[in-house]
């Protein structure tokens, strides 16, 4: 299938010689090509440039049966990648979204059985069928949005069987829909209550008995733990990132969302692709990130919808490190997979340029879910995941007008999956 998207009003986040991320004030950066064209060809970005390029003309002259799409008055830019995700769940928390206007914490609200414990009551009791079916609703609702790839994490499960059951879903998605999808295995997202005071135990059954077998039916990209107040230990963390590391799995880490952990400067020392959360994070943290291969990963979702404090972005670039944003799309501190939503939030609550939040929210992002050498930009050679806005004025009216849909076509691999009205 080939087809040209042509009269592009801007052609945002494009690439001559593609890089696996942006950081610092490189950030503030975008190159966009006004009045431009892209061409794709099965499913990869063939070209791009300006419509009046002689590459166009050559283009139009020379290749046949080939559909056009016009997008005058509309923006192209790449899909969004969403790096962070408990996207497959059996149910909706919204009573405990009651109790936390009430006043009650994630922590006590976590200590009374609720939470992620609430949502593995569950998870035991969901058939396969049923978590498929919900999470491709899901699916289809995030496409509409912009996001072209997603990962997923298990961490609902918290026994063996529900741990594998989660993960067996997450690679059923992958086979169903069109969206790029990685899998992560969490199975340290919460301490069991019958592992309460005991919870080394757990981490033990976490390594010797469900990580072999996620390892043996490869039904993990990444793996990751909860290092945080109330959850896991640096040393929790540690053994289980090792343990990774055996099976030639790499981790992805929540880390100081509740307090200062450690959980940043664990996830450096073992190699983690990426920290996510990272409410608290001070000087130590900036410094042990610098010169790492580390993403730090900011979720604005969840730190919104708890009234928690925002992580320190501007003075996380300021000393030269990229950001990445994610959804944190769960039931129970993040109850949304909208990207655009999130490049709002990231410009509102945490003073990103327009240009940062959406550098934030593609390629490096893609770079949290290692799938930068494909997605996050358009270059030629990557996939042609796309993005055609409605019409808009200009690039910063995408999180300026924040609480609708301002994506009217969604391209995946090529091929049209979303037109919204």
């Amino acid at each position: 299938m080939k087809f040209l998207i042509e009269n592009i009003k801007e052609l945002i986040q494009v690439e001559d010689n593609p890089v696996k991320y942006v950081s610092g004030h490189d950030m503030r950066n975008i190159k966009t090509i006004r009045n431009a064209f892209v061409f794709v060809k099965d499913g990869i970005i063939e070209d791009f440039g300006s419509m009046d390029s002689e590459r166009l003309s050559e283009l139009k002259s020379t290749t046949s049966k080939m559909d056009i799409i016009d997008s005058t008055g509309k923006m192209v830019l790449p899909t969004f990648v969403d790096s962070h995700t408990h996207l497959v769940f059996p149910a909706s928390r919204e009573i405990e979204y009651i109790d936390k206007i009430k006043g009650l914490s994630y922590e006590e609200i976590a200590e009374r059985g609720g939470g992620i414990l609430n949502s593995a009551r569950l998870m035991q009791e969901a058939s396969e069928e049923e978590l498929i079916d919900s999470a491709m609703e899901r699916l289809d609702e995030i496409i509409s949005y912009g996001t072209g790839a997603v990962e997923i994490k298990s961490g609902y499960g918290l026994t063996l069987d529900s741990e594998i059951k989660m993960l067996r879903v997450i690679k059923q998605l992958k086979e169903k829909s069109p969206l790029t999808i990685k899998a992560t295995f969490l199975g340290a997202h919460s301490i069991p209550m019958e592992y309460r005071g005991n919870q080394e135990k757990y981490v033990d059954m976490v390594i010797n008995e469900m990580l072999p077998i996620v390892a043996e039916q490869n039904l993990a990209d990444y793996i990751d733990v909860f290092c945080d107040k109330g959850f896991f230990t640096v040393k929790d963390t540690e053994r289980i990132l090792e343990a990774g590391v055996r099976y030639g799995i790499r981790g992805k880490i929540h880390a100081n969302e509740l307090d200062y952990s450690g959980g940043i400067q664990a996830g450096v020392k073992h190699g983690a692709l990426s920290v996510d959360h990272l409410e608290f994070t001070g000087d130590d943290e900036i410094k042990a990130l610098i010169n790492s291969d580390t993403m730090p990963t900011v979720l604005p979702g969840a730190a919104f919808f708890l009234g928690m404090k925002y992580a320190p972005v501007r003075e996380m670039m300021d000393a030269g490190l990229p950001i990445a944003l994610a959804t944190d799309f769960n039931p129970g501190s993040s109850p949304s997979g909208n990207m655009q939503l999130i490049i709002s939030m990231a410009s509102i609550l945490y003073k990103m340029l327009p240009e940062e939040a959406i550098n934030a929210a593609t390629i490096n992002s893609a770079y949290a879910m290692g799938v930068s050498d494909q997605l996050g930009s358009i270059a030629i050679g990557k996939k042609a995941n796309l993005i055609i806005t409605k019409e808009i004025p200009t690039v910063e009216y995408l999180p300026y007008y924040y609480g609708t849909n301002k994506v009217e076509t969604v391209i995946l691999n090529g091929h049209i999956v979303t037109v919204n009205s």
